[in-house]
């Protein structure tokens, strides 16, 4: 496992009071032509301009840390799209992607190699074992590294074991691993995990992912919030990850458009340090231009005390339901995807 003195992500930790994470890659892919049921992970190698042109934006933007676009460049992923034999291939190339617009940067920027769900059920669940998740997540991971990636950046889990297969596959790549989970079922994982539960499960791993948080979920409310709640149980040197859609998805005009505003993102920025977040980004919805207004947030900010839920309200909005909203929309960008626009998502892609 690499250390502080050679590895970008971890120096830029030791120097810096917090780093900004990027935004969303499915939303953005979808903006330059890609369709609800492609894969984004072929466009890495169909069409590079584009998977490019959206790391180039986000750098523009101020970005500390670009997300590669492999969010569903496992094998179990990819059989949906008769690709399952590409997952090495692909993930390479997604890296390789962003490697070339992080070095001609003119400043560091860190490629984390997105990792996201399966899509089956694990043991005792479901029917994958813990083996077979740790050797496709373990294949998917090594070429992203091989492909240029600094970190192995596993997010929007949901099981508990999952999560574990997820980070020792990825950690056996030989990068730091930074590992997220979304809470987007009345403030727990749709398995079931409070925010709590889920640092605690992942903090205790045989390797401790280097950063910890939540991604995507149903807002930037409820974001914070899980934030909050982990700062309960969390140790002095941790590093929680904040990475929060852009609002909730509402479907309009035969399309999925998140409620959020630059202005509010910044609110979040804002809130998200103060609840003890040193990586903030955003998640399905975000592009450039909120992804600038968060730069901007967290660059003239001194985070004060945890905020209370009736500030976070009062800031963000509302709780968002769990009975009334379309089920979560996310593809590649951290989290978003193409397979996809509606309930089936869940088990799918998570994405945009």
């Amino acid at each position: 496992m690499s250390d502080a003195s050679d590895n970008l992500f971890l120096k830029l930790l030791a120097e810096k009071p917090y780093l900004m994470a990027d935004g969303a890659m499915g939303t953005n892919l979808f903006a330059r032509g890609l369709q609800s049921g492609d894969a984004p992970e072929l466009w890495n190698l169909d069409h590079p301009d584009r998977v490019e042109s959206v790391h180039q934006e986000f750098v523009d933007a101020g970005a500390d840390i670009i997300l590669t676009n492999s969010f569903g460049g496992n094998s179990f992923r990819l059989k949906l799209h008769q690709a399952q034999d590409r997952a090495y291939e692909l993930s390479k190339a997604a890296a390789e992607r962003a490697r070339a617009v992080a070095d001609k940067a003119g400043r560091p920027v860190v490629v984390a190699g997105s990792i996201g769900p399966s899509g089956e059920l694990f043991v005792p669940v479901g029917p994958v074992t813990h083996e077979e998740g740790v050797e496709a997540f373990a294949e998917q991971a090594q070429g992203l590294v091989d492909g240029g990636a600094d970190i192995l950046w596993v997010e929007t889990m949901s099981s508990r074991e999952e999560a574990a297969a997820a980070v020792e596959g990825a950690a056996r790549a030989g990068r730091p691993v930074v590992s997220t989970m979304t809470f987007d079922t009345a403030g727990k994982t749709m398995m079931g995990l409070s925010p709590e539960d889920a640092y605690t499960s992942l903090r205790a791993l045989p390797v401790r992912p280097a950063a910890i948080g939540a991604n995507c979920g149903l807002g930037a409310t409820e974001n914070v919030l899980s934030i909050v709640q982990m700062h309960g149980v969390v140790d002095p040197d941790a590093v929680i990850v904040a990475k929060a859609n852009c609002g909730v998805p509402e479907f309009k005009d035969g399309q999925f458009r998140y409620t959020g505003t630059p202005e509010l993102m910044a609110d979040y920025a804002r809130l998200a340090r103060d609840a003890g977040a040193r990586i903030v980004g955003g998640c399905c919805g975000t592009d450039g231009t909120v992804l600038k207004a968060i730069r901007q947030a967290l660059d003239s900010h001194e985070p004060g005390q945890v905020p209370t839920l009736e500030a976070i309200v009062e800031k963000l909005g509302p709780l968002a339901g769990v009975t009334d909203r379309p089920a979560h929309v996310h593809a590649g960008g951290a989290g978003e995807s193409g397979d996809g626009d509606d309930g089936g998502r869940r088990r799918r892609r998570r994405r945009a």
